[in-house]
């Protein structure tokens, strides 16, 4: 895997939306954040846009985001914020001036189409939080941003459920929201998952959606070969009113209980406060203990 260059103080940050509008003043938490870190900062075009729900229309995130890409001032493009919109434009962009000089493209959520699709490509992304609602994130979640992008090392350790798949895996970090992956099979952004350990999380759906989701996957081969299962937040979800009968770790559980590989649950990632930054498309080692259960990145 290709790794973009870490950045360093006066390095430029482009600011985009590639789904939801957003404001500017929605972003003043996060411009103050990368001032503080030494960084400089420009916005995209999408960045006050609208378009319905949308940061300007399919054309002008397109547009802005090819734009940032092929910038070569710019060291790195945030994402704004989630919500819908980014598989509207992924078939509109041309990567080959990316993948001479790749960047680090940074988001979570909708954004899983960027990292999926960037992966195929052969090139690390960074699954983290976005400028949006910075401020309402923990300190811990906030010091990994600054730790992923500056090239810092990150070994993360947590306390072990005792749901958990204990055991030990190493390969390549795969992965992002659930939703935004079953919404790709089948396309040219779909995710390889043979031999790599796999993070999933998730916001806002039933339960029996989540069971169809991981259902889709594996029938479409993605747990087959899998050497590791990292589950973060499973946030609000939502049941009938006549009960699903399984929780969403039950669900993940049963679905791969075909498989023999560690499935370590509340990974502290995805749509929580502490929504740690994580290196996609690196190599790990994956430990699951009864006590504890930790990340190591191993180059």
């Amino acid at each position: 895997m290709i790794r973009p260059k870490h950045l360093k103080k006066g390095d430029t940050i482009a600011i985009v939306s590639t789904g939801r509008k957003v404001t500017k003043s929605e972003l003043n938490a996060s411009i103050l954040l990368l001032a503080k870190w030494g960084l400089k900062v420009i916005y995209g075009a999408s960045i006050g846009a609208e378009h319905n729900q949308f940061a300007g229309d399919d054309f002008l995130r397109a547009t802005d985001f090819q734009a940032m890409i092929d910038n070569r001032m710019v060291k790195a493009i945030w994402c704004a914020r989630g919500g819908y919109g980014t598989v509207r434009i992924i078939d509109k962009l041309n990567f080959n001036k990316f993948k001479k000089t790749p960047k680090w493209i940074i988001g979570y959520s909708d954004v899983t189409v960027l990292h999926s699709h960037i992966h195929e490509l052969g090139i690390e992304t960074m699954h983290a939080q976005m400028p949006v609602a910075i401020e309402t994130k923990s300190e811990s979640c906030i010091q990994s941003l600054k730790n992923a992008l500056f090239g810092e090392n990150i070994i993360i350790k947590f306390p072990s459920e005792k749901i958990n798949v204990i055991g030990k895996a190493k390969g390549l970090l795969v992965g992002g929201n659930l939703s935004i992956l079953y919404s790709l099979s089948g396309s040219s952004s779909a995710l390889t998952t043979d031999g790599k350990i796999l993070f999933i999380e998730d916001l806002d759906e039933y339960l029996y959606h989540i069971d169809r989701m991981l259902q889709n996957l594996k029938r479409n081969g993605v747990f087959k070969k899998l050497r590791g299962l990292i589950v973060g937040g499973m946030t609000q979800m939502h049941d009938n009113k006549i009960p699903y009968g399984k929780t969403a770790e039950e669900i993940i559980l049963d679905t791969c209980s075909d498989y023999n590989f560690p499935i370590v649950f509340n990974f502290p990632a995805g749509h929580i406060k502490n929504n740690t930054a994580l290196y996609l498309g690196r190599d790990i080692e994956l430990i699951v203990d009864t006590d504890r259960a930790s990340v190591t990145y191993l180059n």
